[in-house]
């Protein structure tokens, strides 16, 4: 009996994870044939390899608070679980911080899920196409009901993420290797990162200034973004906040 291309293509990614292949004979025999080999178990360790090195590597922050060898081994089991869709691993480990989040031997590392998520932030705002920014002396031109009505897009190279966690700082400290803030204020906390000339650079963020990009990213207007944020936050300046977006490049015009 004849199986598809897609058909039999997935029955080897699945033999490549060690399932047992589903497909009716003769195709099935022939892949059996072909994973009895002893060079398919050398092919099978190669592409596990290259989907462990992809993930140490999407996810550096995580590997130096755990060490290579841990994270080599939730790699292993992350990948044997959600073996990539596409040929580019740059994108690898999207779903990286929810399977961490589930992993037993992390269960006493609380704030390694926000970590993973940092560092899958910083690849987004890495890998996104630039697009044009929108300058701030544009604003000052419209008039108040003009910028009232103002809707403003976050520019895809712009990420933010408020965790209850200081991930924020444990992220940051791990990322630039210096040492920990002694004592560690064990209180929530926000982040943007954002791409400039080529390098992705960060800052801390406030859960108003969280907010406020949230609402301006769901096509709010910035009349009732800035409602939302000062009501997430009270006593916000939000003058303040819209200044150091706009230096950091925020915004587009596309």
């Amino acid at each position: 009996m004849s199986v598809s291309l897609g058909e039999f293509q997935d029955a080897f990614a699945g033999a490549l994870r060690g399932i047992e292949a589903t497909l009716a004979n003769p195709a099935a025999e022939w892949l059996a044939t072909i994973s009895a080999q002893p060079g398919f178990a050398v092919y099978r360790n190669t592409v596990m390899k290259g989907c462990v090195d992809a993930l140490r590597a999407n996810f550096p922050t995580v590997e130096r608070l755990v060490g290579a060898e841990w994270m080599a081994a939730a790699a292993a089991v992350y990948a044997t679980q959600c073996p990539p869709t596409q040929t580019q691993l740059i994108d690898y480990g999207a779903g990286f911080a929810e399977f961490l989040q589930g992993f037993e031997p992390a269960r006493e590392l609380p704030y390694l899920a926000e970590i993973a998520r940092l560092d899958r932030l910083w690849i987004a705002a890495f890998a996104a196409a630039e697009q044009s920014r929108l300058e701030l002396h544009v604003l000052s031109s419209m008039a108040p009901t003009q910028l009232a009505e103002l809707c403003l897009r976050p520019c895809a190279t712009a990420r933010w993420h408020w965790s209850a966690l200081p991930a924020f700082t444990l992220w940051r400290c791990n990322r630039e290797c210096v040492d920990l803030p002694d004592p560690l204020l064990w209180q929530g906390e926000g982040v943007l990162l954002f791409r400039q000339q080529n390098r992705v650079a960060w800052q801390p963020l406030s859960r108003g200034g969280c907010v406020f990009l949230n609402a301006c990213a769901d096509g709010r207007t910035l009349a009732d973004a800035s409602t939302l944020a000062s009501e997430a936050e009270p006593g916000l300046d939000f003058n303040d906040l819209l200044m150091r977006l706009f230096a950091a490049g925020v915004f587009t015009t596309d």
